[in-house]
């Protein structure tokens, strides 16, 4: 039958500048095994089906997809569902929250001046990274261990381990070899720079290294961390994306409850029918 179909531009101000997701509306009746050779066939780091929530609270339920495997949360793709399903008619039980209910369970997002936000979820896995594995992330990455100036664990479900750099130049000039798992790496921009830190994600995809152009999961789970820590304060922007032409921004802010809320720009560009 034929679904409709967006594909939305995420954490971008402007078409093609952020981080593209491709959404099916009124995914139900759909097989796993169908979503998945759909995601497969997209190609894109996510790919959406949005279905009927089966819990009280939850608007709308999404299972998140790369070309490989299922996620039970990722942020680009958070945002861009809720961007597609408000866009199509879409009404939250809430005025001021829409609930989205996926594999880690309900994950709220509101509307905020720089765009959709979502609340972060809990890590999975935090902490310090001892060795050997810092020493083995150093060298995936193609730098030397002394210039690691701290690494953590920051897993909120897609496995992110994250190491911070002296400076947003010594992360725009990593060249990092085949990784092995999924690797988070942020540096500070000059004090009084429209954004405080540049982000970079990889993963490994076969038998080589990717890298994701904005990746809301880890700007998340940074922000747990950085915050935490007091190397950043809220509200901040982070950029990323820069080395692949991008111009990703992601907007972090806390509210009363010191919740993390991570959002930016969302934009559709393309939009039509599928045949599913």
């Amino acid at each position: 039958m034929r679904r409709p179909f967006q594909q939305v531009d995420v954490f971008a101000g402007a078409p093609y500048l952020g981080n593209p997701v491709a959404v099916v509306l009124e995914a139900a009746g759909l097989s796993v095994g169908r979503m998945q050779q759909f995601a497969h066939w997209m190609n894109l780091s996510e790919t959406t089906f949005v279905l009927p929530p089966d819990v009280p609270d939850a608007d709308y339920q999404v299972r998140i997809f790369t070309p490989g495997a299922e996620l039970p949360f990722a942020g680009h793709p958070t945002l861009g569902t809720c961007h597609a399903w408000l866009s199509a008619g879409g009404t939250p039980q809430q005025a001021e929250v829409i609930m989205q209910q996926c594999a880690a369970g309900l994950v709220p997002v509101r509307r905020t001046a720089d765009g959709l936000a979502f609340a972060a979820p809990a890590l999975l896995r935090s902490g310090p990274v001892q060795e050997p594995l810092r020493s083995h992330i150093a060298a995936v990455a193609g730098i030397s261990a002394a210039e690691i100036v701290d690494a953590q664990w920051v897993d909120n479900g897609p496995g992110w381990v994250a190491i911070w750099l002296a400076s947003a130049t010594a992360v725009l000039a990593l060249r990092p070899g085949v990784v092995d798992l999924d690797l988070g790496v942020a540096g500070p921009h000059p004090a009084g720079s429209p954004e405080a830190i540049e982000v970079r994600a990889f993963f490994p995809a076969g038998s080589g290294t990717v890298e994701d152009p904005v990746t809301g999961s880890l700007n998340a789970s940074l922000a747990q961390w950085l915050l935490s820590t007091g190397r950043l304060t809220a509200p901040y922007v982070a950029s990323q994306g820069t080395v692949l032409g991008r111009q990703g921004r992601v907007h972090v802010s806390t509210d009363a409850e010191e919740n993390v809320w991570v959002g930016g720009g969302t934009v559709t560009c393309v939009t039509g029918e599928v045949e599913l």
